[in-house]
């Protein structure tokens, strides 16, 4: 056999044998996930529910078929036994703690860090007593300061308070929830991913994340950042229009969440997404269309 007939031969055999690999290649890809009957629970925050009192924003929550309430946490520890005795007997129930402490955690200033500290931990307890799932932080937002710079050792340093706020949510009944932000608003996390990691190093069962909508065109795919934290660290999800943080429905063509919602079916997600915006037309109006908007692309996904 000479080289020319030698090699041709072989090429001949190669190809066979990937014509024939391929069956038995494909018969060992993984089957597409299938998706689990997860129920999309809706949530309101207290300022975007229509209503002029606690009650009565309870009753339209009820009558759209809306499961949660948000509420803010500055002065919730006054707040407990209202919500308590308001959300008795009802299909309501309280979903995430809006911030609402003083300070914050990644402050060079000590007394700006105490002040945290002590509010922080109060809105933990009031969150626990509550029955609410945590209480949603930003590490630092752009505009405060003096703020730790972004190395490994600020990283590090977060971790380590976090630690100790997610065993003292634990004793309370509740979670620390770590809320990633577009660069915009914060420099330090702005990634679900990034936030799901810190979370995974603080090795605390009490320290969650979420993801925002609005926040998430940091994302380059909503799917994938939510599967990114998973159900081990993904506690809680804010919803706004994707052009300008108003009521879903309101950006047209830009308000698509199908995506987000593919990942959050086939991971069996049960917790809220919740409306974290504002409204441009009619409340009375818009707001059903985007429960309904939401429903439809919920069923889409």
């Amino acid at each position: 056999m000479n080289r020319r007939s030698f090699i041709t031969g072989s090429l001949s055999r190669v190809a066979a044998a990937s014509v024939a690999s391929v069956p038995l290649l494909s018969s060992c890809a993984p089957a597409a996930p299938k998706k689990p009957d997860t129920k999309l629970n809706l949530c309101l925050q207290e300022g975007v529910c229509i209503g002029d009192s606690l009650q009565e924003k309870l009753d339209y929550m009820e009558a759209h078929g809306v499961t949660g309430i948000e509420v803010g946490g500055r002065g919730l520890a006054g707040r407990v036994d209202e919500l308590n005795k308001a959300l008795e007997g009802r299909n309501v129930r309280v979903s995430a703690i809006c911030a609402g402490f003083d300070g914050f955690i990644l402050s060079e200033d000590e007394a700006v860090k105490a002040q945290f500290d002590s509010t922080y931990r109060e809105i933990l307890q009031a969150a626990g007593q509550v029955g609410s799932c945590g209480v949603i932080i930003v590490p630092a937002f752009n505009g405060q300061q003096p703020c730790r710079p972004h190395t490994m050792d600020t990283r590090n340093y977060l971790c380590e308070q976090l630690h100790e706020l997610g065993e003292f949510a634990l004793k309370c009944g509740t979670t620390v929830i770590l809320e990633p932000l577009n660069r915009a608003e914060c420099f330090y996390m702005r990634l679900v991913s990034d936030a799901a990691a810190i979370a995974r190093d603080c090795d605390s069962e009490g320290v969650k994340c979420m993801g925002d909508f609005w926040h998430m065109k940091e994302e380059t795919s909503d799917y994938a950042a939510f599967m990114s934290a998973g159900t081990k660290y993904l506690q809680h999800v804010h919803v706004a229009s994707r052009g300008r943080r108003i009521m879903p429905t309101e950006d047209g063509e830009k308000d698509n969440y199908v995506d987000g919602f593919r990942a959050l079916k086939e991971m069996g997600y049960q917790g809220f997404v919740s409306f974290e915006c504002g409204c441009e037309g009619d409340r009375n109006v818009v707001l059903p269309a985007a429960l309904d908007l939401l429903r439809a692309q919920w069923e889409q996904a």
